[in-house]
């Protein structure tokens, strides 16, 4: 009886002993099989990497906005002088500084005055009969946008002196000599009331009167 119970008692230990060794190792091949997993944990390296990735792809949009804030200014600068130029060439009415006196109001008058003839046929020579135009040409695309018969204006509002006797008014960011004389049976304002226009023909520049077709002044142009 006695030797059964040892025997008993010695098979249950041994099947308490053979089963803690074996989970003991099932928990080692476990953790085994953890550390050489990489898809469960990562190395710090590769952690870092990761990190900054994530931080990289969360920055704002609006960080890079100085950069091309920069640019568009960097662009409207470079075109700022061409608009500047082209502002100045743009025909425009202005009030003048011979509006501002009575003084100066007349003295524009007695000049205007001065170029009128009675015989203008006789009076009046062409570029042609003055042996050509020397002065400035007006390139072609910038005389068909703002000059020719359908670009009217009245001298009276533009810019206005005498050079060497000559009337000569600023439009379109050009001066405009009026070398012929003007025929009597013109108004004596027509310079205040009537519109002209600045024609090409034959080979030179005339200032031509709405009111009074046919009748061309030769002009020259300076910058």
């Amino acid at each position: 009886m006695k030797e059964t119970i040892v025997g008993t008692t010695g098979t249950t230990v041994l099947s308490l002993l053979l089963a803690i060794s074996g989970s003991g190792y099932g928990q080692g091949r476990q953790g085994d099989r953890q550390d050489h997993n990489p898809t469960q944990q990562n190395s710090p390296a590769s952690q870092q990497q990761e990190d900054h990735r994530q931080m990289r792809d969360q920055q704002p949009a609006a960080q890079h906005q100085p950069e091309r804030d920069s640019q568009q200014q960097r662009a409207q600068d470079a075109r700022a002088p061409h608009q500047q130029q082209d502002q100045q060439r743009r025909p425009q009415e202005a009030t003048t500084s011979n509006r501002t006196s009575p003084q100066q109001r007349e003295s524009v008058q007695n000049s205007w005055h001065q170029r009128q003839v009675r015989n203008w046929p006789v009076e009046h020579r062409s570029w042609q009969q003055r042996g050509g135009y020397i002065g400035y040409r007006i390139p072609d695309s910038r005389f068909r946008a703002y000059f020719g018969q359908q670009h009217g204006f009245r001298v009276g509002r533009l810019p206005f002196l005498v050079v060497g006797g000559y009337p000569r008014f600023q439009y379109g960011g050009y001066w405009f000599s009026v070398v012929d004389p003007y025929p009597a049976y013109w108004s004596n304002n027509w310079y205040d009331t009537d519109d002209v226009y600045v024609a090409y023909l034959n080979g030179g520049y005339y200032l031509y009167n709405r009111r009074y077709p046919g009748v061309g002044l030769a002009i020259s142009v300076t910058l």
